[in-house]
């Protein structure tokens, strides 16, 4: 039996947990009835343990990923940016509001440089200018700020490979 310490409890995983966790990402829809026959579990076990990872939080939600590009939002845009001032309320008033822009995919809090690091996605060039004139420049506390143009995408991936969550596990 594999041990996983996650926040301040225990929780045992085993090499079946981690199966599930990699089938689920690879293919947020199959069913518990293909995932039984990959296990070779009856659906019972496996539906229990698909409970389990979900109520102890290792599972967050089950989604589906768009084609940007079909949609037409050609172009991803990384911001890095700082805060004028850096106290906890400045902090956490500039989270909110940039939770409010929906062009904005992630942000990150980060070391270094610069405060944040924000991935915004948008048709183009110009629909980027407007986000950037319209929206972004109305922050009150906003600090430097510097556009990193993506040109190509090498890679994407959501999923969290099955070689780095065995090593997150103690044997």
């Amino acid at each position: 039996m594999l041990k996983y310490v996650f926040s301040k409890m225990s929780l045992k995983l085993d090499t079946i947990d981690l199966k599930i966790l990699d089938l689920i990402q690879e293919n947020g829809r199959i069913t518990i009835k293909s995932m039984s026959e990959i296990l070779n579990l009856s659906t019972t076990p496996v539906f229990e343990r698909i409970k389990k990872l979900e109520k102890e939080g290792f599972i967050k939600q089950y989604t589906a990923l768009l084609n940007e590009r079909k949609l037409g939002l050609k172009q991803t845009v990384f911001i890095s940016l700082t805060l004028k001032e850096h106290s906890r309320s400045y902090l956490t008033k500039f989270e909110k509001e940039i939770h409010t822009f929906p062009e904005v995919m992630e942000c990150y809090r980060i070391t270094g440089n610069f405060d944040f690091l924000v991935k915004v996605i948008v048709k183009d060039i110009e629909d980027y200018e407007n986000f950037i004139l319209t929206k972004l420049s109305l922050l009150k506390n906003l600090g430097n700020v510097q556009t990193h143009i993506a040109l190509s995408e090498a890679k994407n991936s959501t999923k969290i490979n099955s070689e780095i969550l065995k090593k997150l596990v103690e044997y």
